[in-house]
């Protein structure tokens, strides 16, 4: 439990940092599937990390103007109707999209939810146990989710 943004968005930063390697592979070195990554490629796992932050994006643009977030209780009913599905249309529209726009997405999706969370009043997210949990699970806990597979990912790629 976080009792201010600005201790939440450092450690959200301090555990985006070890995926920024991602990125910097070649485009074969991102193509690649990784058996021990469960068989993702690094492109897979850079479209599922901002395929969650997109989610958090949205919800925090909504809450800077307003107390709640309609983005933030339809990704929460459509996970809990089926979230492997949205995680399969992730993974589809990402492996889809050139691997540039795939880097670029990934380069600045995160900086701009944290651009974001630091206009969205405190009492909207930090203040409110259940938005703050809600940001939590789609950054610092999916990181930490998703750790395994970045690691066999820049291993596969050494």
């Amino acid at each position: 439990m976080y009792l201010d943004a600005l201790s939440f968005l450092e450690d959200e930063r301090d555990g985006f940092r070890a995926y920024e390697a991602l990125p910097d592979l070649s485009d074969e070195q991102l193509d690649r599937p990784v058996e021990a990554a469960g068989g993702w490629s690094g492109r897979d796992l850079m479209g599922h990390i901002v395929l969650w932050q997109e989610a958090a994006l949205a919800a925090a643009k909504e809450l800077a103007l307003g107390a709640d977030s309609p983005s933030m209780a339809q990704t929460e009913a459509a996970w809990a109707a089926g979230g492997d599905q949205i995680n399969e249309a992730g993974l589809a529209r990402f492996r889809a999209m050139p691997i540039d726009a795939v880097r670029a997405a990934f380069r600045s999706t995160a900086g701009e939810l944290r651009g974001y969370l630091t206009v969205v009043p405190e009492i909207r997210w930090i203040k409110d146990a259940a938005h703050q949990e809600y940001f939590i699970s789609e950054t610092l806990e999916h990181y930490d989710d998703h750790m395994r597979e970045l690691r066999a990912i820049l291993d596969a790629a050494r």
